[in-house]
């Protein structure tokens, strides 16, 4: 691997975890002429996760953002349910599973066991450390954050995170795959949090404060950051959109990294525990049902 940043696709690429992020991943990848493998925990996910898959690149149909037929570019991508079946030939490996670090290491050192010295590793975590997850990999010279935003395939954004013993030539060719799927990449040094999840979280956990305090209600928080500010979305209406119990795993460790400014509300915690999480349960500070 060079240093130089060369626009083009990764042939080949694996993604661990089909979830929401996993099969967006999956989808930009395959729609920019990748082959695809999707690994998942068991079958009934792996159904799942196809179908997500399926269900994203009809979307990305209707609006006139695939520039081939749905089936052709779903033909390029394989879900399974056996880690080891990863291609060894693999250009790149994004583990996109829960924000839970010792699942990330396990399954990343897995990979790293099954794919070739020259396979760039890269870990879709959102908060945790790149350097300590790497810490746990043999050749972690080769191994760096992507971090995705949700939905991945309307998202402009990926914010490349590098650890200290990154080696530049993978920063680059990772800038290179990103910016070959038509997004834009901002390389951050490894710190809690990164750049986003920091700022974002932090305007979250406070929006969160607010609603709780009656200030104003969730819409008029929203409307206030998004006609005001020009924010795309508003910081609840994102919360909900990313998952309640995400967001609080968040700054559950930014809290315990970076201090108190990232105290979870008892509001956040409520929630959560009231299986509110958002958009995906039908319900967290609006009703998506």
């Amino acid at each position: 691997m060079d240093g130089e940043m060369a626009v083009t696709m990764p042939g080949v690429v694996g993604v661990i975890g089909g979830g929401r992020m996993g099969a967006g991943i999956a989808q930009v990848f395959a729609a920019g002429g990748a082959t695809v493998s999707v690994v998942e925990s068991d079958d009934s996910a792996v159904a799942a996760a196809r179908q997500r898959i399926a269900d994203g690149l009809a979307k990305a149909a209707e609006r006139g953002k695939l520039a081939e037929e749905p089936e052709v570019v779903l033909g390029r991508v394989t879900v399974f349910a056996d880690l080891a079946r990863l291609s060894p030939n693999a250009d790149l490996v994004v583990e996109a599973v829960p924000e839970r670090a010792e699942a990330k290491v396990d399954v990343l050192t897995r990979a790293e066991s099954v794919v070739s010295e020259n396979t760039v590793l890269a870990s879709n975590t959102s908060s945790l450390s790149i350097a300590e997850l790497g810490a746990a990999l043999r050749g972690p010279g080769r191994f760096l954050g992507m971090h995705f935003f949700n939905p991945v395939p309307a998202s402009k954004l990926v914010e490349v995170v590098t650890a200290p013993a990154t080696r530049e030539s993978v920063t680059g060719l990772v800038r290179g795959w990103v910016r070959a799927l038509g997004k834009t990449d901002v390389v951050v040094r490894d710190s809690p949090g990164f750049a986003t999840s920091r700022l974002g979280v932090l305007l979250g956990l406070e929006a969160i404060r607010m609603l709780e305090e009656g200030v104003a209600d969730a819409k008029a928080i929203d409307d206030a950051m998004e006609l005001g500010y020009r924010h795309p979305m508003g910081p609840l209406r994102s919360t909900d959109l990313v998952g309640l119990d995400v967001r609080l795993a968040i700054a559950e460790h930014l809290h315990s990294t970076l201090g108190e400014r990232f105290a979870p509300p008892k509001l956040l915690r409520d929630k959560v525990a009231a299986g509110e999480l958002g958009r995906k349960s039908g319900r967290g500070f609006y009703d998506w049902s």
